[in-house]
């Protein structure tokens, strides 16, 4: 009996230290050498650069110099926000032309993008990945924009994203850069969604998040104020930055 016991704790030990011995072998793998490239992380209307946070650590962890920034989105128009704060952002990091410099976005942080690319020169830009982006205005500002709380919350920019006259994102045109679009289809706030028509994450229709140009799209059951931290999200994110193309079949 004592000897059946012996055995029994050698076998445990043994199966121990393999088990720790396996641990110490994947905790001990080398991180990813930095990538020569930066990522540029713009977060949407009236939210802050913590809101990009969970995409930025995926991204350095895989080598990516990531840039997140935080920025003033309810106190400037949009062509403020692009062609100087953004501007003098981009500049920043664009000076070696061997660098590429790609975008990840969300919400409005996509039309600062696209009016900064618009009206700038950058050799080097690499890819776009949008997410929820208002790539042709909302109905929802359409209907609200007017209001002193819409006004007072979102400042100039917010009522530039409207589907009128006054529409910043319907006078940009189609785009000619490598861009992705992500979008959502879930909605936790029924009256938005009345009010915008068709599939919608609550904020922006799914038809309006696309643009003439895009190269890829991709749709996920999620909702605007909490997509971009999503782990699918973030690996769909990951893959366009490097195939190119968004991985179909899987999230």
């Amino acid at each position: 009996m004592q000897r059946n016991s012996t055995k029994i704790a050698c076998i445990i030990l043994t199966l121990f230290f393999l088990a720790s011995s396996f641990r110490y072998e994947v905790l001990a793998q080398p991180v990813n050498k930095e990538k020569d490239a930066y990522v540029i992380l713009l977060h949407g209307l009236g939210q802050t650069k913590r809101s990009m946070e969970k995409i930025g650590k995926s991204l350095s962890s895989l080598g990516y110099r990531v840039v997140n920034v935080g920025y003033p989105s309810t106190k400037y128009p949009i062509e403020y926000l692009a062609d100087d704060i953004l501007s003098n952002i981009v500049e920043r990091y664009s000076k070696n032309p061997q660098s590429k410099i790609h975008f990840v976005t969300h919400s409005m942080g996509g039309i600062v993008v696209r009016h900064y690319i618009k009206n700038h020169i950058l050799p080097n830009l690499g890819r776009v990945v949008m997410i929820s982006p208002p790539n042709q205005g909302s109905e929802l500002v359409d209907s609200l924009g007017d209001s002193y709380f819409f006004k007072k919350l979102n400042g100039p920019a917010g009522r530039q994203l409207g589907t009128d006259k006054n529409s910043v994102p319907l006078s940009l045109g189609s785009v000619d850069f490598e861009l992705g679009v992500i979008a959502g289809n879930r909605s936790f706030n029924p009256l938005y969604s009345v009010i915008v028509p068709g599939p919608d994450d609550g904020v922006v229709s799914v038809e309006r998040t696309k643009v003439v140009g895009m190269k890829d799209f991709l749709l996920l059951p999620q909702t605007h104020a909490f997509i971009m931290k999503s782990e699918d999200v973030i690996q769909q994110v990951i893959y366009f930055l490097e195939h190119g193309v968004f991985k179909k079949g899987e999230k």
